[in-house]
Protein backbone atom coordinates (compact mmCIF):
# COMPACT_ATOMS: atom_id res chain seq x y z
CA UNK A 1 0.00 0.00 0.00
CA UNK A 2 2.86 2.55 0.68
CA UNK A 3 4.71 2.09 -2.57
CA UNK A 4 0.99 2.51 -4.53
CA UNK A 5 0.47 5.95 -2.65
CA UNK A 6 4.09 6.56 -3.42
CA UNK A 7 3.99 5.94 -7.09
CA UNK A 8 0.63 7.80 -7.07
CA UNK A 9 2.19 10.54 -5.45
CA UNK A 10 5.52 10.02 -8.00
CA UNK A 11 2.55 10.51 -10.86
CA UNK A 12 1.15 13.43 -9.68
CA UNK A 13 4.05 15.36 -7.85
CA UNK A 14 5.08 16.60 -11.46
CA UNK A 15 2.26 16.11 -13.77
CA UNK A 16 -0.31 18.70 -11.85
CA UNK A 17 2.70 21.69 -12.23
CA UNK A 18 4.37 20.53 -14.98
CA UNK A 19 0.75 19.82 -17.05
CA UNK A 20 -0.41 23.75 -15.38
CA UNK A 21 2.95 25.73 -16.72
CA UNK A 22 2.99 23.92 -20.11
CA UNK A 23 -0.88 24.17 -20.69
CA UNK A 24 -1.59 27.60 -19.18
CA UNK A 25 1.93 29.66 -19.17
CA UNK A 26 4.32 28.36 -20.95
CA UNK A 27 2.38 27.79 -24.27
CA UNK A 28 -0.99 29.56 -23.14
CA UNK A 29 -0.53 31.69 -26.18
CA UNK A 30 -0.01 28.67 -28.47
CA UNK A 31 -3.46 26.69 -26.61
CA UNK A 32 -5.32 29.87 -26.98
CA UNK A 33 -4.49 30.44 -30.81
CA UNK A 34 -5.69 26.45 -30.93
CA UNK A 35 -9.03 28.11 -30.01
CA UNK A 36 -9.84 24.25 -28.12
CA UNK A 37 -10.22 25.48 -24.30
CA UNK A 38 -13.05 26.93 -22.77
CA UNK A 39 -12.92 30.46 -21.19
CA UNK A 40 -13.13 29.30 -17.97
CA UNK A 41 -10.92 26.42 -17.40
CA UNK A 42 -12.31 23.81 -14.34
CA UNK A 43 -9.10 22.85 -12.48
CA UNK A 44 -10.34 20.55 -9.79
CA UNK A 45 -12.24 18.50 -12.83
CA UNK A 46 -8.27 18.30 -14.47
CA UNK A 47 -7.08 17.40 -10.82
CA UNK A 48 -9.57 14.36 -10.48
CA UNK A 49 -8.51 12.86 -13.89
CA UNK A 50 -4.84 12.88 -12.80
CA UNK A 51 -5.65 11.49 -9.46
CA UNK A 52 -7.58 9.03 -11.59
CA UNK A 53 -4.85 8.32 -13.91
CA UNK A 54 -2.39 8.26 -11.23
CA UNK A 55 -4.31 5.54 -9.26
CA UNK A 56 -4.37 3.25 -12.64
CA UNK A 57 -0.83 3.94 -13.88
CA UNK A 58 0.35 2.92 -10.61
CA UNK A 59 -1.53 -0.53 -10.16
CA UNK A 60 -0.38 -0.96 -13.92
CA UNK A 61 3.00 -0.65 -12.58
CA UNK A 62 2.51 -2.22 -9.87
CA UNK A 63 1.10 -5.37 -11.58
CA UNK A 64 3.15 -5.58 -14.86
CA UNK A 65 6.49 -4.21 -14.32
CA UNK A 66 7.38 -4.05 -10.57
CA UNK A 67 10.53 -5.10 -9.28
CA UNK A 68 12.33 -4.64 -12.73
CA UNK A 69 15.59 -2.28 -12.71
CA UNK A 70 14.72 1.63 -13.07
CA UNK A 71 15.86 2.03 -16.26
CA UNK A 72 13.84 -1.14 -17.87
CA UNK A 73 10.60 -0.64 -15.69
CA UNK A 74 10.89 2.96 -16.77
CA UNK A 75 11.42 2.36 -20.74
CA UNK A 76 8.83 -0.32 -20.44
CA UNK A 77 6.43 1.67 -19.05
CA UNK A 78 7.03 4.82 -21.03
CA UNK A 79 6.30 2.33 -24.17
CA UNK A 80 3.04 1.43 -22.77
CA UNK A 81 1.82 4.67 -21.02
CA UNK A 82 3.00 6.79 -24.00
CA UNK A 83 1.19 5.36 -27.02
CA UNK A 84 -2.20 4.77 -25.15
CA UNK A 85 -2.13 8.55 -23.61
CA UNK A 86 -0.99 9.83 -27.16
CA UNK A 87 -4.34 7.80 -28.98
CA UNK A 88 -6.79 9.22 -26.02
CA UNK A 89 -5.15 12.71 -25.51
CA UNK A 90 -3.95 13.81 -29.06
CA UNK A 91 -6.12 11.36 -31.56
CA UNK A 92 -9.25 11.27 -29.52
CA UNK A 93 -9.34 14.76 -28.96
CA UNK A 94 -8.39 16.00 -32.44
CA UNK A 95 -11.14 13.98 -33.91
CA UNK A 96 -13.60 15.09 -32.12
CA UNK A 97 -12.89 18.36 -30.72
CA UNK A 98 -13.31 22.10 -32.62
CA UNK A 99 -9.63 23.47 -32.57
CA UNK A 100 -8.14 25.66 -35.44
CA UNK A 101 -5.59 23.73 -36.60
CA UNK A 102 -5.23 19.22 -35.75
CA UNK A 103 -1.94 19.42 -37.10
CA UNK A 104 -1.07 22.19 -34.37
CA UNK A 105 -2.63 20.51 -31.67
CA UNK A 106 -1.10 17.24 -32.32
CA UNK A 107 2.56 18.54 -32.29
CA UNK A 108 2.49 20.43 -28.87
CA UNK A 109 0.25 17.78 -27.48
CA UNK A 110 2.75 15.03 -28.52
CA UNK A 111 5.87 16.83 -27.44
CA UNK A 112 3.46 17.11 -23.55
CA UNK A 113 2.72 13.87 -23.40
CA UNK A 114 6.84 12.53 -24.29
CA UNK A 115 8.30 15.39 -21.57
CA UNK A 116 5.31 13.92 -19.16
CA UNK A 117 5.98 10.53 -19.13
CA UNK A 118 9.71 10.49 -19.62
CA UNK A 119 9.45 12.64 -16.13
CA UNK A 120 7.09 10.15 -14.55
CA UNK A 121 8.22 6.68 -16.01
CA UNK A 122 11.60 6.87 -14.24
CA UNK A 123 9.64 8.37 -10.61
CA UNK A 124 7.31 5.49 -11.06
CA UNK A 125 9.61 2.85 -11.40
CA UNK A 126 11.99 3.99 -9.04
CA UNK A 127 9.17 3.60 -6.57
CA UNK A 128 8.57 -0.05 -7.48
CA UNK A 129 11.61 -1.14 -8.09
CA UNK A 130 13.50 -4.40 -6.75
CA UNK A 131 14.23 -3.92 -2.97
CA UNK A 132 18.10 -3.99 -1.97
CA UNK A 133 19.04 -7.14 -0.51
CA UNK A 134 19.57 -6.34 3.61
CA UNK A 135 23.28 -7.59 4.25
CA UNK A 136 22.89 -10.15 7.23
CA UNK A 137 25.20 -9.68 9.76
Amino acid sequence: MTRRLLAVLAYMLPTFPLGYFWHLTFFADYYEKLEIYRDELLIPLGFLAMLIQAIVWALIYENMFAGLPVSKGALRFFSLAFPLSFSFQVLAVGAKHRMSSVADYALIETAFIAIHFAVVSPLIAWVYRKPLRTIQT
